[in-house]
């Protein structure tokens, strides 16, 4: 059985390295949806970028996805795609891999945030 997220059973997804992917999908995060088509992608050294942007896009149209997890490295890679969604679901949440660790200063989520309250460091 899948974990879904809390929020009226919908899922996770997964954009990440492979130890990040293997690591959620052994947790249960693991689906495909009626067209057969998985919410995970593994990015490898070889993954194109286009095809990591393809699948971000794809993700935020799903309608039975409400987070999008994505490695912060891979995130810094189409962040002009992630800092024009400004949709709150689903939430775009930036996490560490094993290789390069959280950098805050980077993940948009909390440079919005910050901006909230001082929209002098947007």
């Amino acid at each position: 059985m899948a974990l879904h997220a809390a929020i009226k059973g919908k899922l996770i997804s997964v954009i990440g390295d492979e130890d990040t992917c293997v690591g959620f999908l052994l947790g249960g995060v693991g689906e495909m949806n009626k067209n057969r088509h998985p919410n995970f992608l593994v990015v490898d050294k070889n993954t194109a970028v286009s095809e990591i942007e393809d699948c971000f896009k794809r993700f935020l149209k799903r309608d039975d996805i409400d987070i999008i997890l994505i490695n912060q490295n891979i995130a810094e890679i189409i962040r002009h795609v992630i800092d024009s969604h400004n949709s709150p679901i689903p939430a775009v949440l930036e996490i560490p891999s094993k290789d390069h660790p959280y950098d805050a200063s980077k993940d948009s989520i909390l440079r919005r945030a910050r901006g909230m309250f001082n929209p002098d460091e947007l």
